[in-house]
């Protein structure tokens, strides 16, 4: 009944409508979505007229030509990134921007555009950056990558794409075996990178750590960010500051307001008890959540609701994830979402694969959120790219109740 992009189309007075074949006219021109059928009605309509259509990553990669556009892509932490990037130097250097959480902004005067650039299917390659960012490189998107081979190869095409410079997280054990013909730099904690956080300290508040560039300080931070996963999607952004020569000052200013992107680490608190909603569906996302949650409430209990996404993902990453999941108090799974997958094609895959190796799993249904409930001083994470908000509505409605 509802979509996630509706809000800000009803803010902005845009009309939109059901899929039907008479919403389109023989003058228009086409972009199409990604995850569009060619049976969809307006499809079918747009050919029969012989419309000028752009797939969406076609038209973004347009748009990425009439920027200085800074592509951040990777496995995990893209979105986040994108969103700091946004939050922190958009207010500096004047940027646009595109974020996987659905948020956007756009004014034509600008000079940047901030992207957030996908890997699947190869689609970040039909953009053209300025700077490309690659936060790490990680087997995903199994449907579609034969191995991590596949993936690396999908990188350096990426990062040779770039205009001005590639920035690369140099820790990863993937990133240094690209072969990249353009300027590069890389960012990490190990000695071999040229931009590196040292003097880290996690506490319950955030992070706080110096970052030397070329053997010299380039700042100190003190930021509201939590686990190495964040910190090091931090210093992604950093990397543009320096190379923009933006004072670290303001970097660490307007870092200090940053909230965090839509669904990555989202907090609700009622009492004692804290419910995160979060997109984490690979292993290492997963166990970067997970981290921080122990960073910023070690002395709660923590329980973590999952939905597995796609059947080829579970079959792969099934015991990654059970690693991770016993690293908390309860975990309670639903049954896979299916995506664009279907249950036949995997007829011994489902959620119990994970359940069944779990210290303390447990299957749940949509409409069971009396089952989470524990003790008064819980963090309650969700964690799934899908939609089990009713879920996640019902714990909050039964945690409320109990302070009335």
């Amino acid at each position: 009944k509802h979509f996630f992009t509706e809000s800000n189309l009803i803010k902005n007075n845009i009309p939109f409508t059901t899929y039907n074949k008479d919403n389109i006219k023989k003058d228009m021109i086409i972009i199409r979505g990604l995850s569009i059928k060619d049976d969809n009605p307006e499809v079918i309509k747009s050919k029969e007229l012989g419309l000028k259509t752009y797939w969406y990553n076609e038209m973004v990669g347009l748009l990425s030509e009439k920027y200085k556009t800074i592509c951040i892509a990777g496995c995990h932490g893209k979105t986040t990134t994108t969103a700091m990037m946004s939050h922190t130097l958009g207010p500096v250097l004047g940027m646009n921007y595109l974020i996987g959480d659905g948020t956007g902004y756009a004014n034509k005067e600008n000079k940047y555009f901030a992207l957030e650039s996908c890997e699947y299917k190869r689609h970040f390659l039909s953009y053209k950056p300025y700077y490309a960012i690659i936060t790490n490189i990680d087997l995903d998107h199994v449907d579609y990558f034969k191995d991590i081979n596949d993936v690396v190869d999908a990188y350096t095409s990426y990062a040779n794409n770039t205009t001005k410079m590639v920035i690369v997280y140099g820790d990863d054990p993937y990133t240094r075996t690209m072969n990249i013909n353009k300027n590069i730099i890389y960012y990490g904690i190990k000695e071999n990178n040229d931009i590196k956080a040292t003097n880290i300290e996690y506490h319950k508040d955030g992070t706080s750590f110096d970052v030397i560039i070329k053997d010299k300080l380039y700042g100190s931070f003190n930021i509201p960010i939590f686990g190495e996963g964040q910190m090091l999607d931090s210093l992604a952004v950093i990397s543009i500051a320096y190379l923009e020569n933006i004072d670290s000052k303001i970097v660490n200013d307007n870092f200090s307001t940053f909230t965090g992107a839509k669904r990555r680490f989202t907090e609700t608190i009622i009492g004692n008890n804290i419910i995160i909603d979060d997109y984490a569906h690979h292993p290492n996302e997963v166990k970067t959540t997970i981290n921080a949650i122990k960073q910023k409430y070690p002395d709660k209990l923590i329980v973590a609701i999952f939905q597995p996404h796609t059947f080829s993902r579970t079959k792969e990453f099934a015991d990654d994830l059970v690693e991770e999941f016993n690293a908390v108090d309860y975990t309670y799974i639903l049954d896979i979402h299916p995506a664009r997958e279907r249950q036949e094609d995997y007829p011994d895959i489902t959620s119990n694969i994970i359940i069944d190796k779990l210290n303390n799993g447990h299957h749940i249904n949509i409409d069971e959120a009396s089952k989470l409930v524990k003790k008064d001083n819980t963090v309650y994470i969700f964690m799934s790219p899908n939609d089990i908000s009713k879920l996640e509505e019902d714990l909050k409605e039964i945690l409320r109740s109990n302070y009335e």
